[in-house]
């Protein structure tokens, strides 16, 4: 038996050792985990136990990522939602359970020597087959970006609803085995306490939380304001527990609440460490479930349990999602990503086991089954697009007219700028792109923003800027530049990449929360890299200088010469078709790329021996493939290199003709 320490120590390891050999082998690092649980769990090699303390640590991981989802919604968008949520949700759980119970008693009326469960066990069953894997489920979305898109909001709105049903539905399944219990009573009695409990949250905790975290911020400690973060968290859901319903339902509560505050970023930063070790200990102890020599003595009947309900749930949701409106691929979407089981089945599974409604090898069985179908999840999710398109004849025509329609709204525009996001920061940026009179398309997947901004005349149109074809369809070879204005690196480095691929020489500005990627987005091929916190910490600084007494005219000055020093192409920039020529646009510094041909006589050179200096220009960096290369006397160009060039208008015309002729 491990000690708490050694027990930390083999979990470390083997979380370690999973995550590293399945990045290598290009797996989500989810099924690291859960196939690191299942290796050192007690079904097979047995180095770990299947112990309460471990589920209770699990446990919290599922919490703070229900608190990061929550960060991403807010009340108004929650209540935009109850449609999906009371409507689309209810209708999830209760036709599940009406299909499991109908299934059941078929079995038992045609089959009765293989299947033969009661009606209570069917609806115990029910319940447990109609839950979806939260933790899997919200991560994947949040990984992909597809929280805010119209498939993604459907299926955290039913993921939300089935936290909700969880409480009536383990106060059924044990009245129903004891039927001298008084249900009418008991569920009255729960849906009062869980009614009193989110109003306290979302009414109360709304006007509280923002003057407390006023307080907490006023004493300037960092710790004090982990420490508050970690309370609220952890105390709504204490709160939530302690009424009958999930842990992870207040947590996303109290997401949301904060999520209106202006400490959002900061809090979901602070966050993250805490998410991200947990979750990955949730997965653990999932595939510690997984009872392999189980699963190969039965394995047709694992098979049948596996492919049996997935498939009736997809087709279910997915019908569903369909009735209630949603377009064909947007209901086949939904229907996929949660067609798996979920994690409040287990619970559900393992109350019906305790009241002996069945037989325990059959609770094995579809334990097994469950594990199984989680595991499938991530490849079913990742290959959605690609299922969608072979189950869905007009998905094609569908996703061919959002294309086509980018492209006929840019397909007139030259030497204009794509912007990657519509929030705040595309929407500032597009205004006063529009007030110096230069073009720009942006691409957003809030099918919502982007419905009010187009009726409000901006030119933005529904696509993912991390998908080649949308690139291809704003018309990213005739595009200027390139802006990544939402804080998001694995998505920035899956732009840049198609960037790199379909035009080299187009300049890109990503938007980071600091300067912790840096390195990488530059090596991607970013030209310029732009954290909140450094620009915060420069206006915070000017603003101080000015209440000081310093000359506005001196601030200004060494505001302007920090960012010069941090921001190399503000000591120049790329120039339009649109820019005007006279005497001071001569003067002023520009930027621009120069692509290297395959044959040319400055290939090889030195840049010593080019002497661009003669014409009062400088190269500001070169790109060589993905990378930036360091610049000295004895570099050489290469055929494919992006030279950037900084001087004068004149100055940079005689310097390309010297690289190119």
């Amino acid at each position: 038996m491990f000690s708490a320490l050694e027990l930390t120590l083999l979990l470390l390891a083997a979380a370690v050792l999973g995550v590293v050999a399945f990045r290598m082998l290009h797996l989500p690092p989810m099924l690291g985990y859960l196939a690191v649980g299942t290796l050192i769990g007690p079904h097979s090699i047995g180095l770990a136990a299947d112990n309460s303390m471990m589920h209770s640590l699990a446990e919290f991981g599922v919490v703070f990522l229900m608190f990061s989802i929550g960060l991403e919604f807010s009340l108004p968008k929650l209540s935009s939602m109850r449609r999906t949520v009371f409507g689309l949700g209810v209708a999830q759980v209760l036709v599940t359970i009406a299909a499991t119970m109908a299934f059941g008693w078929m079995m038992a009326l045609l089959l009765p020597q293989f299947l033969n469960i009661s009606w209570k066990a069917a609806f115990a069953l029910g319940g447990a087959l109609a839950m979806s894997s939260t933790a899997i489920v919200s991560k994947l979305l949040t990984e992909r970006l597809e929280l805010e898109s119209e498939h993604g909001r459907r299926i955290i709105g039913i993921l939300l609803f089935q936290d909700l049903a969880l409480v009536p539905l383990l106060i059924l399944v044990p009245a129903l085995a004891e039927p001298g219990g008084d249900l009418v009573v008991d569920l009255a009695r729960a849906a009062a306490k869980a009614f009193f409990v989110l109003v306290l949250l979302l009414v109360i905790g709304q006007k509280l939380i923002r003057s407390w975290f006023r307080i907490v911020v006023k004493r300037r400690s960092q710790e004090l304001f982990m420490l508050n973060l970690l309370l609220i968290t952890l105390g709504a859901a204490w709160i939530t527990d302690r009424a009958g319903l999930s842990l992870a339902l207040g947590a996303f509560i109290a997401g949301m609440l904060i999520s209106e505050t202006e400490y959002k970023h900061q809090v979901e930063e602070d966050i993250k460490p805490f998410r991200d070790v947990l979750l990955g200990l949730f997965f653990i102890t999932i595939g510690m479930l997984l009872n392999v020599p189980l699963v190969l003595q039965h394995w047709w009947v694992v098979l049948l349990l596996l492919t049996g309900p997935v498939l009736l749930k997809f087709g279910l949701i997915a019908a569903l999602a369909k009735l209630f409106g949603s377009s064909t691929g947007v209901a086949l979407r939904t229907g996929l990503a949660l067609a798996q089981a979920g994690e409040f089945g287990f619970v559900l599974l393992n109350q019906a086991g305790g009241l002996q409604l069945m037989d325990p090898l059959l609770i094995q069985l579809i334990l097994a089954s469950m594990v199984l179908s989680m595991l499938a999840a991530p490849f079913i999710i990742a290959k959605s697009d690609a299922i969608v398109m072979k189950l869905s004849s007009n998905e094609w025509m569908m996703q061919s007219l959002a294309l086509t329609q980018i492209a006929t709204r840019t397909m007139k525009t030259q030497k204009h700028v794509i912007i990657a996001g519509f929030g705040r920061s595309g929407q500032n940026l597009a205004n006063l792109l529009e007030e110096e009179k230069i073009a720009y398309h942006a691409l957003d997947l809030d099918p919502d923003r982007v419905r009010e901004a187009q009726a409000g005349g901006a030119n933005v149109s529904y696509g993912d800027a991390s998908r080649r074809e949308s690139l291809v369809a704003a018309g990213i070879h005739r595009a200027a530049a390139l802006v990544i204005s939402y804080a998001d690196t694995p998505s920035a480095l899956k732009v840049l990449h198609f960037v790199h691929e379909l035009a080299p020489a187009l300049p890109v500005i990503v938007r980071s929360h600091d300067d912790t990627d840096l390195d990488k987005l530059r090596a991607a091929g970013a030209a310029e890299v732009v954290p909140e916190a450094i620009e915060g910490s420069l206006m915070l600084a000017s603003h101080a200088l000015v209440m000081l007494g310093v000359p506005l005219r001196r601030v200004v000055y060494r505001v302007q010469a920090a960012r010069d020093e941090r921001y190399a192409s503000l000591r120049g920039y790329f120039h339009g078709s649109g820019d005007t020529s006279d005497v001071a646009d001569h003067l002023q510094l520009r930027l621009h790329s120069v692509m290297m041909p395959a044959e040319g006589r400055s290939l090889g050179k030195t840049l010593d021996a080019l002497n661009l200096a003669e014409f009062g220009a400088e190269i500001a960096t070169i790109r060589r493939g993905k990378s930036r290369i360091d610049i000295g006397s004895d570099t050489t160009l290469h055929a494919g290199d992006i030279v950037v060039l900084r001087g004068s208008t004149e100055a940079v015309v005689l310097a390309e003709e010297r690289l190119l002729k």
